[in-house]
């Protein structure tokens, strides 16, 4: 899966799709697909990511608590 940075618009493949979305886990690796050579994995923040077409991660994916409030 393809995420985006929301500074730089740079595509990520995540690495680990459980640890994405996993509420409880602030970050995911992820590989920067910068470049014509496959880059190292590298830990991003899932607050700094957003979907290709400019949609936000769904809030359940980065709030345990997000069903009480």
């Amino acid at each position: 899966m393809f995420l985006q940075l929301k500074d730089t618009q740079d595509l990520v493949k995540i690495l680990d799709i459980q640890e994405l979305i996993d509420p409880n886990n602030d970050i995911v690796h992820a590989q920067d697909q910068e470049g014509q050579e496959e880059q190292e994995p590298d830990a991003f923040k899932k607050e700094n990511l957003i979907f290709p077409s400019g949609e936000k991660l769904p809030r359940c994916w980065l709030d345990a608590n997000f069903r009480q409030g």
